[in-house]
């Protein structure tokens, strides 16, 4: 983790080399540093941090995709920790109860991939890097994006329950 800068974010400050569920592990950090960040950032910090996560991020994951040999490695988890930032600063304010309920949506929608999720995995998965024009930095989007979409399936799924 500690070879290269980009390492420590993709991995998401070492939660995504937990033996089980890194995904999971991942989402918890993302929840923990959003509950302490949240007392010092406005809205305005965080639409930047997350627009800035988005594209720093992209960079990181795709060194460390490339370093690691592996398209999407499950150890990269900086997909979970920006993706589920969005979810809770979107959502905020917000109970316990509902933002409990927004990590279950979320970890279902990263994990089993329905509908929109799988689409958005499938698009750059199967990439040759011998063949493909950018290939890792094609991985490093790949990576980010189905996280991204579960993240706006867990927004709109708590849209509409919050709207019932």
């Amino acid at each position: 983790m500690l070879s290269h800068p980009a390492h420590v974010l993709a991995l998401g400050f070492g939660s995504g080399l937990s033996p089980m569920a890194p995904g999971t592990c991942g989402t918890l950090w993302a929840w923990l540093t959003f509950w302490c960040l949240t007392p010092w950032m406005t809205d305005t910090l965080w639409g930047c941090a997350l627009a800035v996560g988005l594209v720093v991020g992209w960079w990181a994951c795709s060194v460390t995709a490339k370093n690691m040999g592996v398209p999407d490695p499950g150890s990269i988890v900086w997909d979970e920790v920006l993706a589920f930032w969005l979810v809770l600063w979107l959502l905020t304010p917000a109970s316990f109860g509902a933002q409990l309920a927004a990590f279950v949506l979320f970890r279902f929608f990263d994990a089993a991939k329905p509908g929109p999720v799988g689409w958005a995995d499938r698009l750059f998965h199967g990439l040759n890097p011998d063949t493909a024009r950018w290939p890792w930095a094609q991985a490093g989007w790949g990576i980010l994006l189905d996280d991204l979409v579960a993240a706006g399936c867990t927004l709109l799924v708590m849209a509409l329950w919050q709207a019932l």
